[in-house]
């Protein structure tokens, strides 16, 4: 029997990638996070009680949450051109959705430095034009990070939103605007509804990638801003303290594992639940 006969044989290689890369470390670290400095669940314990890790977990959910809220809003307005504007918007759109994909997240984060910082092009020009007579703070704080966060995430939001819009049933739109039923009014009680799940698909995914978020809050935050990403490296690599650096990793993990499970829940077909 030939090798694409059994289908199945074709993810072997994938599988055995995925094992030795993600899962044989993640394993590693679950490990640390047991024995290091000494055996037991010290570290969890230390973890979920010590007030620096649970402000730090605060912060990284709250910013997480507003940075979901913000993208999913910004993405749906965009998606909405992209799906249901003219031939010019829907390139325009398309353009701005994928080149982001071509720029590194650290080129990302200098711009967003050279824009927003005291001296940087924002405060300059209205300093300048005599709007402001002192700069303002736009990073090295939470803001800085939710607007780096966001303009990284929106690309990443477009694409379930665009997918649950193009499946939308024009039929019931025009029946809406037969029954008498405004333009704004068929929006906010017709549309928003049949693309709920692409609402949640993408509110899911932007938040499980904002809470692994690392370079954009240690540049844009400067230090002042540190989310869970940032804590682990600075627990394992500037104080050294393995443990807790590991323990605080398999609590995201688990943390993004339900969220994941949660999206696959969501995604399955209505007749496979």
């Amino acid at each position: 029997m030939s090798l694409l006969s059994r289908p199945a044989l074709l993810l072997l290689p994938l599988l055995g990638f995925m094992v030795l890369a993600y899962l044989v470390p993640f394993l590693g670290v679950a490990a640390w996070s047991v024995t290091l400095p000494e055996p037991g669940l010290t570290q969890y314990q230390t973890a979920l009680t010590d007030p620096l890790v649970q402000a730090v977990f605060l912060r990284t959910f709250r910013i997480c949450l507003i940075v979901t809220a913000v993208t999913i809003c910004a993405s749906y307005m965009i998606t909405l051109l992209w799906v249901r504007g003219s031939r010019m918007q829907r390139l325009v759109i398309e353009l701005c959705i994928l080149i982001p994909f071509w720029i590194s997240v650290l080129t990302r984060a200098f711009g967003w430095l050279a824009l927003l910082s005291n001296k940087g092009i924002l405060n300059t020009w209205a300093q300048n034009l005599g709007f402001l007579t002192e700069p303002l703070t736009l990073v090295r704080n939470e803001f800085g990070v939710v607007v780096g966060m966001v303009h990284f995430l929106i690309p990443f939001a477009a694409f379930p939103l665009a997918s649950a819009m193009r499946n939308v049933d024009e039929r019931v739109l025009l029946a809406a605007r037969g029954m008498g039923a405004s333009r704004a009014r068929v929006f906010a009680q017709v549309f928003v509804p049949m693309t709920a799940p692409g609402i949640l698909g993408a509110a899911l995914v932007v938040f499980v990638f904002a809470l692994g978020f690392f370079v954009t809050p240690a540049l844009l935050g400067g230090g002042r801003s540190v989310m869970a990403a940032e804590l682990i490296y600075l627990r394992i690599f500037q104080s050294p303290n393995w443990g807790l650096g590991a323990a605080i990793s398999v609590i995201l993990m688990i943390a993004v594992g339900g969220l994941l499970a949660l999206l696959m829940r969501q995604a399955r077909p209505a007749g496979a639940r």
